[in-house]
């Protein structure tokens, strides 16, 4: 039988570091997204499908000036694209 497991968005995170100005690294995170794993069994993850979905708009990096760059269309382009979306 199929199973399906959710992800605990509670005690999970999505984050990033880059480069910044060659001298530094930035964090953030996503703080909005959501993720599942189906499988034919409970034990057989040969098979298993993924999908996660990530909220754009959500991105922080603890600087607002940084955050709404990171939305505007020079990068996330949050009002055209309002997620990501993986499956696979």
């Amino acid at each position: 039988m199929a199973t399906k497991w959710i992800l605990d968005a509670a005690h999970s995170e999505i984050t990033f570091r880059v480069r910044h100005m060659m001298i530094s690294n930035i964090k953030g995170e996503f703080q909005q997204f959501s993720a599942e794993v189906e499988t034919k069994t409970e034990d057989d993850f040969e098979d298993a499908q993924f999908s996660a979905r990530i909220e754009t708009d959500s991105v922080s990096t603890n600087n607002t000036d940084r955050d709404n760059h990171l939305k505007s269309a020079d990068f996330f382009n949050t009002e055209q694209y309002p997620e990501i979306t993986y499956t696979g």
